[in-house]
């Protein structure tokens, strides 16, 4: 049930900067499909507010999440917080006019969603973007806090990911727009192999499966990022973390020292660490050995995506650096 492109760690991680990338391409897909059909349509305010089973997961959070933040409600009919907050996230569902979905899921009657989010009390309140999880709050919470979250999380849905959100329309009647379907892409195959062979540790048949699509495909973004991200976990496969650390604090002149640091700092989600050890390496070295490191960040840029901001920040100071 759990998705392809779920990430239950957030959008640090090389998990969550991957499906971030593919999820953003997916809902522009989607969007432009419905455009070509004549518009995705309008739903009614009642359709903000949805209960989710686990049948239904897929179709009702995962899908609708290519085109506007899905929140999720965990809650029972035993839980007090529940009744307490439940009502709140409904109501501003409705207020916020289509920014966010949210989908209420009774925990006592979807063991299995709840174990896949690993909850461990309610309410727990999560969102899923573009395919992601992401924990929002768990527990009891004051309207203002809750505004605040929900605000982060449609500016990131918009930013990082192009999510504008539903179109409502009042006189809509409820439940008159079906859930989106998938456009199916030309290489969807070759894509999916590449997937399953990161998921079983497959490194080097990630690689060539990627490989395969831009053969045929050179300009597939979705390919691009996925080689970049396992030619990546390829290096760093094996490695010893403490050692290469070690040798980079040791050593700050080794270009491949800090090379390797900058792997496992990418890796572990230190995003602007990565980059800052990179650019600081381009700065004390000079001809090939400036060169190696440049095009290693360059590398690191593609596993996080150009329109990323700590990307944007990087190349201009990569830019600083070189002239």
């Amino acid at each position: 049930m759990q998705p392809r492109n779920m990430s239950m760690s957030g959008v640090v991680d090389l998990a969550a900067v991957k499906a971030a990338q593919e999820a953003k391409a997916k809902a522009e897909q989607a969007r432009a499909q419905a455009a070509r059909e004549g518009g995705a349509g309008a739903i009614s305010p009642a359709d903000l507010v949805i209960d989710v089973d686990e049948a239904g997961f897929e179709r009702d959070v995962l899908q609708r999440s290519a085109e506007v933040p899905v929140v999720i409600d965990f809650w029972a009919e035993w839980c007090q917080p529940c009744k307490q907050l439940s009502p709140v996230l409904e109501r501003l569902a409705v207020e916020y006019n289509g920014r966010i979905l949210l989908a209420k899921i009774d925990v006592d009657a979807n063991q299995m969603l709840m174990q896949q989010f690993g909850i461990q009390g309610i309410p727990a309140v999560f969102a899923v973007v573009a395919g992601q999880a992401l924990p929002l709050f768990q527990g009891a919470a004051g309207e203002e806090q809750i505004r605040q979250t929900l605000d982060q999380l449609v500016q990131v849905a918009e930013q990082r990911f192009g999510l504008t959100g539903l179109t409502v329309d009042p006189d809509a009647q409820p439940g008159a727009r079906p859930a989106p379907e998938r456009p199916v892409g030309p290489h969807d195959g070759l894509l999916e192999a590449a997937v399953q062979a990161l998921d079983s540790g497959d490194l080097g048949g990630a690689v060539q499966a990627y490989k395969n699509v831009l053969a045929e495909d050179p300009g597939n973004e979705e390919a691009k990022l996925g080689l970049a991200q396992a030619e990546l976990l390829r290096r760093v496969q094996g490695v010893d973390p403490q050692t290469v650390r070690r040798e980079a604090a040791e050593k700050p002149a080794d270009v491949q020292a800090q090379i390797a640091a900058a792997d496992l700092d990418l890796v572990g989600g230190h995003v602007e660490d990565a980059f800052g050890r990179l650019i600081e390496t381009v700065q004390r070295t000079v001809g090939d050995d400036r060169d190696t490191v440049r095009k290693r960040l360059l590398e690191l840029f593609e596993v996080v995506g150009p329109e990323d901001p700590r990307v944007i920040a990087a190349r201009r100071a990569l830019a600083r650096a070189l002239f």
